[in-house]
């Protein structure tokens, strides 16, 4: 995503559900561009205050805490927004991805990770996002791609990368310490029903990059 996502070192960026802001510290030490992170959680928003500052990037890196569907920025505030793994948790898609717009500038790029429904409804549980079918609110990507036009933003990458993911070793698709120890319980059992769900096909993993008119 970082290359796809053609984000510059003079660009303001938007890291949505940021949660310990691990890739807004990429972005900023690899591009040096600023980064605003967005966090519904205090407790997340105290450790990416405190993991930016030992790193020493917390001069790039500024957290707020607050709800995606109401993002505490004027309008037409950022160059570029970025979001990860953070829409299956969010009910109102239309809020959600207008809200994305009115706070990119003309010509900002949004830049997105997600899962989306696949063809039978998802039966294992518990999984990464969602310990029950109550938390989850996946789409297919047919409507994320819908939803997000809609909302005003125009396509230049949108794909499906199921397929590659499932090609990768478990291993090389685990998440690191920090995340295993402080952001998912039973996270074993959780990233295998979600491999499962998406070798079934009741799950998609889908990429894009949609941009401001």
């Amino acid at each position: 995503m970082l290359e796809l996502a053609q984000i510059r070192a003079e660009d303001r960026v938007l890291d949505i559900g940021a949660g310990l802001a691990g890739p807004a510290r990429l972005l900023a030490s690899a591009l040096g561009c600023r980064v605003d992170c967005l966090e519904l959680s205090p407790d997340y928003c105290a450790g990416a205050v405190l993991l930016n500052r030992l790193t020493g990037l917390d001069g790039r890196i500024e957290v707020h805490q607050g709800s995606a569907l109401e993002l505490p920025f004027p309008d037409d505030s950022f160059d570029a927004a970025w979001m990860q793994n953070v829409g299956m948790n969010i009910a109102d898609k239309r809020k959600l991805y207008a809200e994305v717009y009115r706070v990119l500038k003309p010509g900002g790029r949004f830049a997105f990770q997600e899962m989306a429904a696949g063809a039978a409804a998802t039966s294992y549980f518990p999984l990464p996002w969602a310990t029950d079918p109550a938390d989850s609110f996946l789409v297919s990507a047919e409507e994320i791609r819908s939803v997000l036009g809609e909302s005003g933003f125009i396509a230049e990458l949108f794909e499906d990368t199921s397929d590659a993911h499932l090609s990768r070793t478990p291993s090389e698709t685990a998440p690191g310490q920090l995340t295993l120890a402080v952001f998912v319980d039973n996270l074993a059992q959780k990233a295998g029903n979600a491999r499962r769900s998406l070798q079934e096909g009741q799950i998609r993993l889908v990429r894009g990059v949609f941009r401001a008119k």
